[in-house]
């Protein structure tokens, strides 16, 4: 069964005060955009609908290489479901699954993506959301469940009641549909709130009213949500994916002697019984053989080569 994912990223970066587009904004080494492709074909995803506007010639310049993208242009942005009709003369004639993701959440994993792909198979589903519990949830839109536990709907901030801002329960834009039932709830969108936009969230009430299946799958933490708007947001997705990185390579076997001071970036391969000494950066597509040692004071240029048992040594 085929596996498409649709990305919305079309965003501006007019609160990081930037002319650069927002998914090239990098989060350690990497453009936001590139952690969730990567992430998607990690999945099994085989086609990336790239949902592309301001600074499209950027992404597309940095992307395009990769024959399994496609890039779809929205020239006016009404909202996130006009962002996915985008989509619809390629979904037309495809049968499986769709995922659709938000092109600014660059910590999303694709173990995430893989639970709640089986959640929805295993479920018959129409379409299935995964959510997260957040202790402060400002922002996003609230999943409102009913007495039964059932999902119900998505109410986005803006459009919710007292009542419904008190709820904890998020939807952090991980949606996955049946390409059909999503053609179906596209062409029944209707911009009646009061920012006037087309929400791709009302597909799923639209899914229900219409007597199908609705999964909601509480999978996601507070980490994986992350969507930089700032700069200081931006800084504290670095922080996290920075942490993600050195316990995946310390797992592997690699000492990193003082974390908060030591940078790694992206696609880093170290080998076991290395160890990495305070105040090194070693940067994107770097690869450490095994028994070296790293710093202090190193810093290892994207793309190097370290050959198994070498020492590199920085000056202060």
């Amino acid at each position: 069964m085929s596996l498409t994912a649709i990305i919305l990223a079309a965003g501006k970066s007019t609160r990081m005060k930037s002319n650069r587009p927002k998914p090239l904004h990098e989060v350690c080494g990497k453009p936001m955009l590139g952690w969730i492709l990567d992430a998607c074909f990690a999945a099994d995803v085989t086609r990336a609908l790239v949902v592309v506007g301001h600074g499209k010639e950027e992404i597309i310049a940095q992307f395009g290489g990769d024959k399994r993208i496609s890039f779809i242009e929205q020239t006016e942005q009404h909202g996130t479901g006009h962002a996915a009709r985008m989509c619809e003369p390629q979904l037309r004639g495809h049968s499986g699954d769709v995922f659709i993701l938000a092109g600014d959440t660059p910590l999303i994993r694709a173990e995430i993506l893989r639970t709640l792909l089986q959640a929805h198979r295993e479920d018959h589903a129409a379409a299935s959301m995964a959510t997260a519990m957040l202790d402060d949830p400002t922002g996003y839109g609230r999943v409102v469940r009913g007495g039964d536990g059932q999902f119900e709907k998505i109410v986005e901030q803006i459009d919710c009641t007292p009542a419904q801002r008190e709820i904890r329960e998020v939807f952090p834009s991980y949606y996955c549909v049946k390409s059909e039932e999503l053609l179906f709830a596209l062409s029944r969108l209707t911009n009646d709130n009061k920012k006037g936009e087309y929400y791709l969230t009302d597909i799923y009430a639209i899914l229900r009213k219409a007597g199908k299946k609705v999964l909601a799958v509480q999978a996601v933490t507070a980490e994986d949500v992350i969507a930089p708007n700032t700069r200081q947001q931006l800084a504290e997705a670095d922080a996290a994916m920075q942490e993600r990185i050195q316990r995946q390579l310390r797992e592997s076997g690699v000492t990193i002697v003082s974390g908060i001071n030591t940078y790694v970036e992206a696609n880093v391969s170290v080998g076991a019984d290395t160890i990495i000494q305070p105040f090194t950066y070693i940067g994107r597509d770097t690869s450490i053989g095994p028994d070296c040692v790293i710093g202090p004071f190193a810093s290892l240029p994207r793309g190097s080569l370290v050959a198994e048992g070498t020492r590199v040594m920085g000056s202060i």
